[in-house]
């Protein structure tokens, strides 16, 4: 499978890493050029592109930046992917502690909703709760025991069946977390943020999110 990376970071990059392990056609691209990720290129098989160009003939595209970054991206960065496939954002709003206030957000929208609306594509979001030498290092095979859960939010449909495959394939259990409308259930602050339960307990920790933005996680304006 075709896919197209977008940010370099420790979870884009990460999965950059994994999914050419997997044997995928990867492009990865940064902020910058791509000769400055051409030693990560050599090392993973990955081809190093221009963000505006990772997306090209993709049959899945990841968005791995800092939320205070999205808007910066170009118009239309997904949109020369294939046609249904699907976006993954890994992104977290962090309002005190990198992105600054982004009013949509703390007036209620979920950060994925935000993220799409930016971008003009509906998301799945996944990858935004799992430490990222877990997703490196901690990989398991289907069916062992206490095998670490992923929720993915986002739509039903083709789309997230090929993200629950992704999942399943890097060796954790995808667990479904619902519409992207209830995103905020898997945001920084709730229950299963950054807990790498197994399924049961992901699903449990889901159910038990309340909607409030607790204060560490809400910008001062």
């Amino acid at each position: 499978m075709k896919i197209g990376i977008i940010g370099a970071g420790q979870i884009g990059g990460t999965l950059a890493r994994r999914l050419r392990e997997l044997g995928h056609d990867v492009a990865v691209s940064n902020s910058r050029s791509p000769e400055t990720l051409s030693e990560f290129a050599a090392e993973t098989g990955a081809q190093a592109v221009w963000a505006r160009d990772a997306a090209t003939d993709a049959d899945l595209v990841v968005v791995s930046i800092p939320q205070k970054n999205v808007p910066d991206l170009a118009k239309g960065i997904v949109d020369k992917r294939k046609p249904g496939a699907p976006v993954i954002e890994t992104n977290n709003y962090y309002p005190q502690q990198r992105d600054g206030y982004i009013a949509a957000i703390e007036d209620g929208l979920t950060e994925s909703e935000w993220v799409a609306q930016q971008i003009g594509a509906p998301v799945y979001k996944v990858f935004n709760g799992i430490f990222w030498k877990k997703l490196l290092e901690n990989g398991t095979p289907s069916g062992t025991p206490n095998r670490i859960a992923l929720p993915i939010a986002g739509e039903d449909g083709p789309g997230r069946q090929l993200v629950h495959d992704i999942v399943d394939q890097l060796g954790f259990d995808p667990v479904d977390a619902g519409p992207i409308t209830e995103s905020w259930r898997i945001e920084p602050g709730k229950p299963v943020y950054a807990k790498h339960f197994d399924a049961e307990n992901t699903r449990k920790a889901i159910t038990e999110a309340t909607r409030e933005r607790t204060a560490e996680w809400r910008a001062k304006p």
